[in-house]
């Protein structure tokens, strides 16, 4: 039997292709949303009055306030090189989607494959019956190929000749296949449960550890304290994830012009928006919850946490020193915690200890992201106040910070204070040594570029830290005379 002709160019029906999830990993409505929000919260309050009106009203009014750099937005790769080779093949490419054409036109030119774009208008929303009978009418009754990505696909795809099933799982594909034929299948490869768990970022919440320090520093460690620190450290790790997907949603932008940033689950696009604007207050919520059990002082002090941490992912991250300051505070604010939930009587000494320790390492942060920033030949920090030839100063700043600390503990040998709680105080002078090491050793580290871009992390996988650490805990077990 002789086999069929290929199908010239013109035989080719036009690929009619959906943009949020499918062309791109996101949501162009929520790309646009967070944007909004990000230059003033305030519109929150107005968003529910444009969506009484109608989604495409909702996507209009939000388009003509913001705009979304087309260049960063997270594509899908492996869809986009089939739409070179089928746009190669002489393939006529429509990108067809709900999203406003504000937001539709600059994504279209800056893929530079399509020949037509249809999108809503501000009175229709094209999406599910309302797309398969625009382009029914333009293309006529199963005269297009459609790729999609939802259930809300499926309406479209009992109009079209084949469906392709993008950035889905195996369900949707057996739908699609029952209301047409299916062609190509780009499976989801991202676990959105695991991208959601790694925006909790759980190994930051080894820092939430502080809140145990006055318990050890004033050698009171027990039941009830002890207790209380944990349910201090539950609401702290709740509160600071919260912190962190909020974060991660205001800088979205900032961070896919990041080297390791942009692989973030929310800058990425393995974890939607929509997830990340729903489980940031939920998280807090819950924090709040926790901490009420315990005491009214905590709840303030997470609702301080939770302004401050706002306040920095909103503006004062793009302050030069003030946001390693606010950083330095924060930590600062997991210490009083401790002390809140347990009554323990603040000690001045491990105050300002703390204060120049967290402010060394904050630096030690800012520092990392300018060497990166230099040996990519650029000038500003996206999203920062900081600029390349801030480098020097900033590791200047932090040494001096992290030997102030060594200094400080130094001088709390000699204070009256220790020998309340030491029969060998003098021991603990072996500590400055271990400490002086370690603080010059990731500097060192930092400066040549070897650092993790966060220094906490760093010293949890670092052998070295691992072994300081066993050390200083047996200098202070020798200094008690236990």
């Amino acid at each position: 039997m002789s086999s069929q002709p290929a199908s010239s160019p013109g035989d080719q029906v036009p690929l009619c292709v959906d943009l949020d999830g499918t062309l791109i990993l996101s949501d162009m409505l929520w790309e646009s949303l967070v944007r909004l929000l990000r230059r003033n919260p305030l519109w929150l309050f107005v968003v529910p009055f444009w969506w009484i009106r109608g989604r495409a009203c909702l996507k209009q009014q939000i388009a003509r306030r913001v705009e979304v750099d087309a260049s960063t937005l997270p594509f899908h790769e492996p869809f986009l090189a089939w739409l070179r080779a089928e746009k190669k093949s002489g393939r006529r490419l429509i990108l067809a989607t709900a999203s406003d054409r504000a937001m539709a036109d600059p994504v279209a030119r800056h893929v530079g494959l399509f020949d037509e774009v249809l999108a809503s208008d501000g009175q229709t929303n094209l999406r599910a019956g309302a797309k398969r009978n625009a382009l029914a009418k333009r293309f006529g009754e199963r005269g297009f190929d459609y790729a999609g990505n939802s259930s809300v696909d499926l309406a479209v795809w009992e109009g079209t000749r084949e469906a392709i099933v993008v950035n889905a799982g195996e369900g949707l594909h057996r739908r699609a296949a029952r209301v047409t034929k299916v062609g190509k299948f780009f499976p989801a490869k991202a676990s959105v449960v695991a991208a959601l768990w790694n925006s909790l970022r759980p190994h930051q919440w080894v820092k939430n550890l502080i809140v145990f320090v006055p318990m050890l520093a004033s050698h009171q460690i027990h039941f009830w304290p002890l207790l209380s620190g944990i349910g201090a450290f539950v609401s702290l790790c709740l509160c600071a994830s919260g912190g962190y997907v909020l974060n991660d949603l205001l800088d979205v932008e900032a961070d896919r012009h990041h080297p390791t940033k942009r692989r973030r689950p929310l800058a990425s696009g393995n974890l939607p928006l929509p997830i990340g604007l729903l489980i940031a207050p939920v998280l807090l919520a819950m924090g709040a919850v926790v901490a009420s059990q315990l005491t009214a002082s905590l709840v303030a002090l997470l609702a301080l946490y939770l302004v401050a941490t706002s306040l920095y992912s909103w503006q004062l991250k793009r302050v030069p020193l003030l946001d390693v300051f606010v950083l330095a505070g924060l930590y600062t604010l997991r210490l009083i915690a401790g002390h809140v939930v347990t009554g323990i009587e603040y000690s001045a000494w491990l105050l300002v200890f703390c204060m120049f320790i967290f402010l060394s390492l904050a630096l030690l942060k800012r520092f990392g992201e300018l060497l990166v920033l230099r040996g990519q030949n650029l000038t500003d920090a996206k999203g920062r106040g900081y600029t390349a030839a801030d480098l020097e100063l900033v590791a200047m700043i932090g040494l001096v910070s992290g030997y102030l600390a060594v200094l400080v503990l130094a001088l709390y040998v000699n204070s009256p204070q220790v020998l309340e709680l030491y029969q060998r105080p003098l021991l603990l002078l072996l500590i400055c040594p271990l400490l002086l090491y370690w603080i010059s050793r990731v500097w060192l580290i930092g400066h040549r570029g070897q650092m993790h871009n966060d220094p906490v992390v760093f010293a949890l996988k670092d052998w070295p830290s691992h072994v300081i650490g066993t050390l200083t805990l047996v200098v202070l077990w020798l200094a008690t005379g236990s």
